[in-house]
């Protein structure tokens, strides 16, 4: 999966954001999450080998900003540029993860209009106070393609009403990693890809976190094996 991170740090703004793995990974080298500075890679989307070809090639799917948010603002300096490169690449799948979804509406371009074709922007919806919180200003903007992020899911969540419209293209769903993760139960995960298959919307569950719950006992389960074990279920649904 192509990762591409204009800029790195953020401020924790809601309960998913407890354990972030950002703060985690920096906290082993002493620097401080809550600085939000440009990368390195701030042009990679443009960037190209010395044969002429892209670092990023052309189809990929792109997941961009992940060790911070798109719309943080400290980044308003920068995103201008980030977005011309953006719509450049339009021979890639961009794809967008956000909790600052209220900052959306201030921070597209002139001439996004209803959205781009090759730019998914998914809302981050870790309990119902967020999805209460986000989906309805979620649903009220101009995007072509919109999605929901579940990660790490830490309870129940009633989506139905949310995708009735048929606005939402999916939903995936995971546990929390790191030592001190919450416990994520595999009947909130069933409960929403039963959500999605009634209202045709696809489903993924990306991962089961540290401390996953299945008929009322937890286990333990290594890093390694989060993806691989919720892969093993075999529960994903693509809408027809």
């Amino acid at each position: 999966m192509p990762v591409w991170n204009p800029w790195h740090g953020c401020h924790k703004k809601s309960a998913g954001c407890l354990h972030c793995y950002v703060y985690r990974r920096d906290s082993m080298y002493d620097k401080d999450s809550n600085i939000v500075t440009r990368t390195n890679d701030f042009n990679l989307g443009i960037r190209r080998h010395r044969d002429g070809s892209y670092y990023l090639r052309p189809g990929s799917t792109v997941y961009c900003c992940m060790t911070s948010d798109f719309f943080i603002e400290e980044a308003d300096q920068w995103r201008k540029d980030i977005w011309d490169m953006i719509r450049y690449r339009s021979d890639l799948n961009i794809h967008i993860i956000t909790k600052r979804i209220e900052r959306f509406i201030d921070c597209i371009p002139e001439d996004w209009k209803d959205g781009w074709d090759h730019v998914t922007i998914i809302s981050t919806i870790e309990n119902q106070a967020m999805a209460d919180e986000r989906m309805p200003i979620f649903l009220s903007l101009p995007i072509k393609h919109k999605a929901v992020n579940q990660e790490p899911m830490l309870g129940p969540i009633d989506m139905d009403k949310y995708l009735k419209n048929g606005q939402i293209e999916w939903i995936g769903c995971g546990g929390e990693s790191g030592d001190d993760a919450r416990v994520c139960d595999y009947s909130w995960i069933l409960d929403t890809r039963r959500q999605c298959i009634a209202n045709n919307v696809s489903f993924h569950f990306h991962q089961t976190g540290a401390n996953f719950r299945k008929d009322g006992k937890t286990y333990k389960i290594p890093r390694e094996r989060q993806h691989s074990q919720a892969k093993k279920a075999n529960i994903n649904y693509e809408r027809k």
